[in-house]
Parts: structure tokens; C-alpha cells; sequence
């Protein structure tokens, strides 16, 4: 295969195992606990969540309100209070009593108390709604059945009642049916409260630091990633998107949808050779990237056992643009597993790899927080709510396309069209090694 600006394999190991730091870099020897909070925060959060353990997104992000994150060189404290919590699934692992009693936060029984904190009216400054773990049924489109809608009715309902409404972020997409997904941004936009929601990819460490300028001729676009059809299937579409939608004329939304599996996404690729170049250089950027034969290595590929939504060889979601644009995304588990882009942009290709660095730590998720807690400030969501809007009506789509042997889905009564922000809002900078 060609290789484009291929990235250096051990150099990439020797710094992904290194601490990682938002902006510039950590400084050369990190606190071992956090420093103490140098004020009490102004403002209150309430949390609705589905689940909160070690490792969950609740525990990431809230995490970040609790104990504070790096920002830049600095140790930062956000001017918010995490006030009250309602967590849907209390497990034996869950971390939110001892949580409560450490922070001296509210866990409530019920999504209203734990917005109005003993009151009878709205009492918090912002919402997190973070539903992204839990033991939730899968359907047959093998979507887990997140109650991310009905947990945001529940928030709405408040603000309803109290006649006020605060900033609402909702982690990853927004449900995984399409038509609740719309509702719940037209409910946003007709109460006129903020709304932002999302994956981390898109604000993640970008190698190398690709951002493509607003208004850029974008003939087509390309993302491999790797694990579950849904859960990352909506990152890979994240992905995608935040590229895609930097393309002249702005986004206008999607017309067709088509999910392949199996060797039906090989023969779709043998017919249509345009897709190779865009491969190879996605590809290229690839530090996990399997040796040898790449159809061998996904059909080698054994999906865990207990998990649904991992299949066994590539998937394609096929998706055209209103305007005529293609895109690709490729699940290739079993030869990735990691996430990259490449575009045929301004007459060249152009690629990155978008880097998340493993757990525990889950830096990029500081990134992910950072803009949270710009939103809740300024209320500006950092990435246009029809962006997820998009991704969860094209996910929703590629899985029902899926059951209907590979029937393209119209997409077209979605008239999603926006503006991308000029700055992609990623985190820029070096990873920095400790105790050097």
C-alpha cells in the first residue's frame, strides 16, 4: 500500500503511553492528587444520569467538576458545583453514594428532584444528561436502548413547570431513534434553551493536526474505525462529520444512507476503485493497523462474547450528501482499532488519525469537558447541535438499512443544514512525558 506521511510507529508508542495534557502540554511533573480548590463554585449542575462506576462517562466528566483537570499548564477548577444527581441504575459498583457524601451533592430518586433540590421550582444553572452506560435492552436494528429521550423529556418537564430553562449538554448522540432525535432539538429550539451534544472524536488530538478550511472543495471522505456497529458507528460518524461539514456551501444535510456487511463491502469496494486512495491513506495514519492482509485480518476477528453489536467482518455505511457529496465509513475490526480520516480536499488527500488515550485516565475527555463548561458559561454550544442531530438520524438510519439487506434509506425530508464553527475546537499541542 502507499503510505502518506506515514506516522513513526515507536515514536507513536513512546508517547501514547505518556501522560497527556489539553493545549500545550502537562507540566513535566503532575500533581500526584489535585490541589485544593481555591474558591467554592457559583454555579450548580444537576446530573441526570443512566449509570455511574469507575471508568463510566459519568465518572469522567463529573470527575472533571469534582476534582478538577489540567488546562493548558494550569490545574483548573470549573466555577461549577455538581448540586444534585439522579443516577437511572444503582449497581453494586456504583460510585455515586459514597460520591455524594464526600462532595455533598443531592443524589435524588427522581429527574425533577435532582433539578429542583427540595424545591418546587428549577434550582440549578445547567443539566448533564449522560447516558451511556447501564444494562439497557438491545433492538433489532442492535441499538442499546439508552433512555436518553425520555430522561430529556423529564428535564423538559421542569423547565415547564418553572417557566425558566438552563444550558442542557447531552453526551454522545442524541437518541437512537431518529424522529425522537429531531424532537428533542426542535423541543430545544422552540423553548429556546441551549442545547449541545456529541462524541469526543471530533475535539480529540488530531495527527497530524488536521483542520480543513471552511468552504474547502471536499470531492469526498473516508473514516475507518473499529468496535461496535452503534457505539462506533456514531463516533465514526462524528468523525467524519466534523470534516465533512467544512465543505463549500455548508452542510445540507444527507440524502441516502446504505449499510453493506461482509463480503458485500469487499465487492463494493472492488467495483468502485475511487475509494482506494482514500484507504490507503486513512489507512497510513493508523498506528494499531494490522500487519498483512487486510481481509484476512477482519475475517480472524472474533466478536466478544456478551457483546451484540460487535459483528464479525467489515461493515460500510454509504452515505450521500444532499448536494452529491459521497462518504465512507469502514469498521474493520479484527486490522484497526483505532479511528482516522482521509478527503480528497482542494484537489488533494488529506488525513489524520483522531488519538484517544486509553483509560483510566481518559484525557480527552478533559477536552470534552472544557467545551461543556464553555457552554454552560457563554450558553454557545461549541459545535452546532445539528451536527449531532445529523449523525443520530444517520446512525439510525445505516442500522434500519442493515435489517433491510442493504435497501437505501431517503434521508431527504431531514433538512439539516448549519454552519460549521471556524475552529474545530480540537486539542492542539504535544503529548509530554513525565518524570524525564
Amino acid at each position: 500500500m502507499r503510505h502518506i506521511d506515514t506516522i513513526d510507529r515507536r515514536g507513536f508508542i513512546a508517547v501514547g503511553a505518556a501522560a497527556l495534557a489539553i493545549g500545550q502540554g502537562r507540566p513535566q511533573h503532575p500533581r500526584v492528587n489535585p490541589p485544593p480548590r481555591p474558591k467554592p463554585p457559583e454555579k450548580k449542575l444537576a446530573v441526570v444520569t443512566t449509570a455511574y462506576h469507575y471508568l463510566s462517562h459519568a465518572y469522567h466528566i463529573c470527575g472533571r467538576f469534582f476534582d478538577g483537570y489540567l488546562r493548558g499548564k494550569k490545574y483548573h477548577f470549573p466555577n461549577w458545583s455538581i448540586a444534585g444527581m439522579f443516577v437511572d441504575q444503582k449497581k453494586a459498583n456504583d460510585l455515586s453514594r459514597q460520591l455524594s457524601i464526600r462532595h455533598g451533592f443531592a443524589l435524588k430518586d427522581t429527574v425533577r428532584q435532582s433539578l429542583t433540590l427540595g424545591t418546587q421550582d428549577l434550582a440549578v444553572d445547567g443539566v448533564l444528561l449522560i447516558a451511556e452506560h447501564g444494562d439497557y435492552p438491545y433492538n433489532a436494528r442492535l441499538q442499546k436502548l439508552y433512555p436518553r429521550h425520555e430522561l430529556f423529556q423529564k428535564i423538559v418537564e421542569v423547565f415547564r413547570q418553572s417557566k425558566k430553562v438552563v444550558p442542557v449538554f447531552c453526551d454522545k448522540h442524541l437518541s437512537y431513534d431518529r424522529g425522537q432525535a429531531a424532537e428533542m432539538v426542535e423541543t430545544a429550539h422552540t423553548m429556546k434553551f441551549p442545547l449541545m451534544a456529541g462524541s469526543s472524536l471530533p475535539i480529540t488530538w488530531r495527527r497530524p493536526e488536521l483542520e480543513v478550511e471552511l468552504g474547502s472543495r471536499i470531492e469526498r471522505g473516508l473514516v475507518v474505525t473499529r468496535g461496535e456497529i452503534e457505539i462506533f458507528g456514531f463516533h465514526g460518524l462524528e468523525a467524519l462529520q466534523c470534516m465533512m461539514e467544512r465543505r463549500h456551501g455548508g452542510e445540507t444535510g444527507v440524502r441516502t444512507v446504505r449499510c453493506l456487511l461482509g463480503q458485500a463491502v469487499w465487492d463494493f469496494l472492488d467495483r468502485d476503485r475511487s475509494w482506494h486512495d482514500l484507504l490507503e491513506a486513512a489507512l497510513s495514519r493508523s498506528p494499531s493497523r494490522n500487519n498483512g492482509n487486510m481481509r484476512e485480518n477482519c475475517s480472524h476477528f472474533d466478536p466478544p462474547p456478551g457483546r451484540p453489536t460487535f459483528l464479525k467482518g467489515p461493515i460500510a455505511f454509504l452515505i450521500t450528501y444532499q448536494d452529491g457529496t459521497p462518504a465512507l465509513v469502514l469498521n474493520l475490526n479484527g486490522h484497526v482499532d483505532d479511528t482516522t480520516f482521509a478527503g480528497k480536499v482542494n484537489g488533494k488527500i488529506e488525513s489524520t488519525l483522531f488519538y484517544l488515550p486509553p483509560p483510566p485516565g481518559a484525557a480527552f475527555l478533559e477536552a470534552l469537558t472544557m467545551h461543556v463548561e464553555s457552554f454552560l458559561e457563554t450558553k454557545k454550544p461549541a459545535v452546532p447541535i445539528e451536527r449531532t442531530l445529523l449523525t443520530s438520524v444517520v446512525l439510525d438510519a445505516v442500522l434500519e438499512s442493515r435489517l433491510q439487506d442493504a435497501r437505501p434509506i431517503d434521508l431527504t425530508k431531514y433538512k439539516i443544514r448549519y454552519e460549521a464553527p471556524r475552529d474545530s475546537g480540537f486539542v492542539r499541542g504535544d503529548y509530554v512525558e513525565t518524570g524525564k
